[in-house]
C-alpha cells in the first residue's frame, strides 16, 4: 500500500464532504436531509470520492469501486443513528483502497 496516497486520499475526501455537507445545509431546507438524504448522501460521497481520485490521478473507475464499498459502513451506521462515525469509518476504508489502487498501479508500471 501507498501510505502516502492514503493519507492524502483520506485527508482530501473528508475535506470534499466536510466542504459539499456544509455548503449543501447552506443552500437546501432543514427537512433536506430527512427527505432526499437517500439519494443525495451517496451521490455526494460519489462525486466527492471522484474529485480525490482525479486530484490523486487515480483511475476513477476501481475509486468508484472503493467509494461504493466505503460507503458500506455509513449505511450500517445510519439504523445505529451515528451517521458522521459511519462517514468517518468510510473515509478510512476509501483511503486505504487509494493507497491499494496507487501500488497496484506502481507495480503494474514497473513490471512492463
Amino acid at each position: 500500500m501507498d501510505r502516502t496516497i492514503a493519507l492524502r486520499a483520506g485527508v482530501i475526501q473528508a475535506l470534499a464532504v466536510a466542504a459539499l455537507s456544509v455548503l449543501l445545509v447552506a443552500v437546501t431546507s432543514d427537512d433536506f436531509f430527512d427527505d432526499n438524504g437517500w439519494f443525495a448522501g451517496p451521490l455526494a460521497w460519489v462525486a466527492c470520492a471522484m474529485f480525490t481520485a482525479t486530484v490523486l490521478r487515480l483511475p476513477r473507475g476501481e475509486a468508484l469501486i472503493g467509494a461504493a464499498l466505503a460507503g458500506v459502513p455509513s449505511a450500517l451506521a445510519l439504523p445505529l443513528d451515528v451517521h458522521w462515525l459511519g462517514a468517518l469509518l468510510a473515509v478510512v476504508v476509501f483511503a486505504l483502497w487509494c493507497g491499494k489502487l496507487a501500488r497496484d498501479r506502481a507495480l503494474s508500471a514497473h513490471a512492463v
